[in-house]
């Protein structure tokens, strides 16, 4: 999947417009993804990223960087072997399309 575009509050990925935070996955979207603590991203919110064979994470935070990341959820990555990259949505965007030749995921909160 390629992320074609990347504004405050939306996102186009293969020609389809989604307003609300997504989490992409090797083989489909998660559309209105919505985390427990809004603003604080910890393991239970990304179930769905735990069932597959990934590689690497791509975390975007906002526009402004504003959602941060547990110290819980690095380590389970780190103790899964799972490579991530964490900045804020314009530079995950980018990441996002940069990676090939790799199971990817990318939870991205659109906003702040």
């Amino acid at each position: 999947m390629i992320i074609e575009d990347y504004d405050f509050g939306t996102i186009k990925i293969d020609g389809k417009v989604y307003k609300k935070d997504l989490i992409i996955l090797p083989n489909k979207i998660v559309e209105n993804w919505i985390r427990e603590e809004g603003h604080f991203l910890q393991v239970q919110d990304l179930f769905e990223i735990f069932g597959t064979n990934l590689e690497i994470l791509i975390i975007g935070t906002g526009a402004y960087g504003l959602m941060k990341v547990s110290e819980d959820l690095i380590k389970k990555l780190k103790d899964m072997e799972i490579d991530y990259h964490i900045s804020n949505t314009f530079d995950a965007v980018k990441k996002f399309n940069e990676i090939e030749n790799k199971i990817k995921a990318g939870a991205f909160h659109l906003t702040c």
